[in-house]
């Protein structure tokens, strides 16, 4: 049976029709179902642009959008049928497997926790990241769902980061670090020094601290840290990809050597912008929830809608949620204390 993603057609700044472009390549490249949901009469006209198999792809009407600028709790409370509280509605029902959405991120996880919840002993979900290094994806986690954390919400994130990297990476046991200021388990703030002992009492294999420029070097399989240091070190990588390509190509431009080695070295520069690119991955997972979703750029392409929904899709049929309740129970994480929903600053609107 074909898994059933919702995507929320509304969101993000390119506009529904970047959104459908990428449902459309999704559903000729693999046996997915898509329901596209929002707008259904701006829908439809621009489904008949796109040659697609129109038996999987369905349209859902939702009257309202959340706007990328809006509070995400008062958008939830005042537009119940906006595009992504009906897609998250859709998944609570059970008609849907997953949900993707490239629209307000803070909307996304406020109506991912009213209509799904969280996951039992689950005290803050959080979003993953997902890294190129030298030797493989790192899966960094939070980057920017929660920017205020306790040590036990850090242990939690290492354990939901290692369960993704299991189920979608196939490691058996990934390498963990704590992001830190420097290797020694005496290093780092408050909140760095009593997680690194949480950690070690842990049944993950965490390899201790590591510092910002192991990023990249694909020795650490889940990087742990909070929602302020993940969402600086998500924009600085960002960052630091487009300005390499544009350095390069200002380079490049100002002789004919230059213009002549670009030639002769054309395809490693075409790969080497494919393993930057965030759109490879799609999107970051919201993990900790009692679903599946993907929370997108909201400046995605259509290939990184794409790959949103392949993603999601493998979350959902790999059942990466019961793995995250394997691990929390093997640590011994029942009975932690919850913390309210409201106080997830996610809510605030950070864009992954």
């Amino acid at each position: 049976m074909a898994l059933h993603i919702a995507l929320d057609a509304m969101g993000g700044d390119r506009g529904p029709e970047v959104l459908v472009s990428g449902a459309v390549m999704a559903v000729r490249e693999s046996a997915l179902e898509i329901s596209l949901i929002g707008d259904q009469g701006r829908l439809k006209a621009i489904l008949a642009t796109h040659d697609h198999p129109s038996s999987r792809i369905h349209l859902v009407h939702a009257a309202q959008v959340v706007g990328m600028d809006e509070s995400p709790f008062d958008a939830i409370r005042k537009k119940k049928d906006s595009s992504i509280m009906k897609a998250f509605s859709l998944h609570k029902e059970g008609m849907v497997d997953a949900v993707v959405s490239a629209g307000n991120s803070g909307a996304t996880m406020a109506a991912a926790l009213k209509l799904l919840g969280r996951l039992e002993h689950v005290s803050r979900p959080g979003i993953a990241g997902i890294f190129p290094t030298l030797k493989g994806p790192v899966v960094m986690m939070d980057v920017g769902a929660n920017v205020d954390c306790r040590p036990e919400h850090l242990l939690q994130f290492g354990v939901m980061a290692s369960a993704f990297s299991q189920v979608l990476f196939g490691l058996n046991r990934p390498r963990i670090g704590l992001l830190s200021i420097g290797e020694e388990g005496g290093k780092g703030n408050i909140l760095v020094k009593k997680s690194h002992e949480l950690f070690q009492q842990s049944s993950l294999n965490y390899i201790g601290n590591v510092e910002g420029r192991d990023t990249f070097q694909g020795d650490v399989d889940v990087m742990v840290c909070d929602g302020f240091v993940g969402n600086v070190c998500l924009k600085l990588s960002e960052g630091l990809a487009e300005a390499v390509m544009g350095m390069l190509g200002e380079e490049i431009s100002k002789s004919f050597k230059a213009k002549l080695g670009y030639l002769l070295a054309r395809d490693a520069f075409v790969s080497f912008k494919k393993r930057v690119d965030y759109a490879e991955y799609g999107g970051a997972p919201l993990l900790g929830i009692q679903g599946n979703a993907i929370i997108c750029h909201g400046r995605s392409s259509g290939v990184a809608i794409k790959n949103a929904l392949r993603v999601a899709s493998e979350m959902a049929r790999n059942k990466v949620n019961d793995r995250i309740l394997q691990l929390l129970a093997l640590d011994h994480l029942l009975g932690q204390p919850d913390d309210s929903p409201s106080t997830l600053t996610a809510a605030s609107g950070v864009d992954p």
